[in-house]
This record gives structure tokens, sequence and C-alpha cells, in this order.
């Protein structure tokens, strides 16, 4: 991900790197488990964060770093959780806890990597704002997750979906962003400004990632195609497809099946693909890229400020 920033965050990333692998090296079986997980992933959490630390020039990596690690192993561990819940099998391209082990162990890895992201937080005296902020990203991460699992194989409304991708992740990347601008002792209208950018940088990314889950390559994201089909979640392709009167019918069947095949994904991306949905998705992702740029601070340092922007234009055309 270093490439899509102006600003050279190779020895950050190097550090980043060897603070997540060390913070799992307690033992050695828990280090078998995490390993393959930990190291994939575009690491877009930790960097907001590093690029919002950086809005003032009194940058410390020393401080900011474990931060960074924290917030990783809470997105780390929020993944491992999902897949519990959807019964995946791939994750960043390779076998996922419950499959390898069982769900009783990726239960308690993804407990141990939250923990262990606050024994970071608690080590390194943050202070209670910042613990507080993370205990309500958890939170919320949490309630997002209930009710898409009180709505799975049933069509949300609009408002519903939002509140729903805005818990899971428009909320944890207006955090980071929030963080670092608290970090980088910027003003509190700069960090509200930073926060604002992170949920609409949010949202977009959650919505081109409901295209990839239909129209994306496995090989290039990581996981199977139609993944949240299968499980139950019904995203904004889906929803908008259902609105149009032709093979709206056909949708709804495939959606009523007590277990969905590959052969009725496929049928599904069939349907989607014949409506205005992927343009409708396409359009509304770009809406919220828009006015993710608008709210950047326009005091903050100029490289950070471009690093920003360019991550606003990778997330409305990436492939992963």
């Amino acid at each position: 991900m270093n490439f899509i920033t102006a600003i050279d965050l190779t020895d950050d990333l190097r550090n980043l790197e060897t603070d997540i692998e060390n913070s799992v090296n307690e033992d050695e079986f828990i280090q078998e488990i995490c390993t393959p997980l930990l190291r994939g992933g575009k690491r877009l959490r930790p960097i907001l964060f590093l690029l919002c630390a950086r809005s003032n020039k009194n940058y410390s990596p020393e401080k900011s770093l474990p931060l960074a690690t924290a917030l990783e192993l809470i997105h780390t561990a929020s993944l491992v959780h999902d897949d519990i819940l959807d019964g995946a099998k791939k994750r960043r391209g390779v076998e996922t806890i419950n499959s390898k082990y069982n769900s009783k162990i990726a239960v308690l890895v993804g407990d141990y990597l939250f923990a262990k992201a606050f024994q970071i937080v608690a080590e390194n005296n943050y202070g209670d704002e910042v613990s507080l902020i993370l205990s309500k990203l958890i939170k919320n991460l949490c309630v997002g997750e209930i009710l898409q699992d009180r709505k799975l194989f049933a069509v949300p409304t609009l408002s519903e979906y939002y509140n729903r991708i805005n818990l899971k992740t428009a909320f944890f990347l207006s955090t980071c962003c929030r963080l670092g601008g608290i970090i980088s002792k910027l003003e509190k209208s700069d960090v509200e400004n930073l926060a604002n950018y992170g949920t609409s940088l949010g949202l977009a990314f959650q919505i081109v990632d409901d295209l990839l889950d239909f129209f994306g390559e496995e090989i290039i994201t990581g996981k199977a195609v139609g993944g949240d089909l299968k499980s139950g979640v019904i995203t904004l392709p889906v929803i908008r497809a259902l609105q149009a009167e032709k093979n709206s019918d056909a949708l709804k069947n495939i959606l009523l099946q007590d277990k969905i095949e590959n052969t009725e994904v496929k049928t599904a991306i069939k349907i989607i693909s014949e409506t205005d949905a992927v343009e409708y998705c396409k359009n509304r992702a770009a809406s919220h890229i828009e006015c993710a740029r608008l709210d950047l601070p326009k005091d903050i340092e100029p490289p950070v400020k471009v690093s920003l922007e360019k991550i606003a234009n990778f997330v409305i055309n990436r492939k992963w």
C-alpha cells in the first residue's frame, strides 16, 4: 500500500510488520495460527492512522507505531470472528482459522487479538480518550454484526444497509483517522474533518467491496466469489437489482433458498449485471469519495493531504 501515498512509509511499514509479528510470538501455537492471516491484508487502517498522525510536523514513530499495531490487530480479530459467522473458507488468500482448525479455536484467537491490542494500548499509556474510542469501535463492530445476523437472507432497506456498513466499516476508518489527528494534536475541528473523511472513505470502500464480492477475481481478492450471498448477507448490488422489474422474482427465489450453491451465485451475478445495479453502486461510491475529499482539512501537512487523496483514488478504483 506504500505505493499509493505521497509519503514514503517504507520504514514505518517495515517496523509495523515486525511489531505485528512480535505481538503474537509469546506462544508457538498461537504464532502458528495467527501468522498466515496477519501477514496478509492491505494495512489500510494503520496506514490511514500513520498518515493522519503526520498531519503536524511533530510526528513520532515511537509514539504512533504501537497504536497502529493495535488497530491492525483489532481489524484482524474482527475478520476472524466474521469468518466464523459466515463459515468462510478463505481470507487474504489463505485458509481461515475456523476452517483450518475449528470454530472454538477461532473464537479464542479473535478474543486473544482483541485483548492483545488493548494490552499494547495500556502498555504505551495512550490514556483514557484513546481507550474509550477503541472500546466504542469494538462495540460498534459487534452491533453491526448483530444487526447483519438478524437480517440474513432478508433484504434490508437502504437505510438499514447504510447503518450496517457504517458500524462495521466506515466507523473503523473514521476511528483510524480520528486517532491520527489526536496523536498529531490537531485542532478539534480538524480532527473531526479527518474523522468525516474516514467515514465517507469507509462507506465507499464497503460499497466497492460488495461489488467485488460478485465481480472480483478470487485470485486477486483472496475471497470466494459470492461469499456474502452464500452466507445470507444481502448487499447493495442485490438491493438495487431487486428494484428492477426484470428478473427480480428470480433473484428473490435465490435468496429464499436454505443453501445457495455456486450455480445460483452465477445466476444472481447474471441478473445483477442485466440491471443498472453495478453503475448505481459505482456512482454511490464515487459520491462518497467526493465527500471524503471535501472533508479533508486545509491546514494539515500538504504531503499528508495528497496521500489521503491518493488513498481515496485507490479505494474507488481498487480490484482487491
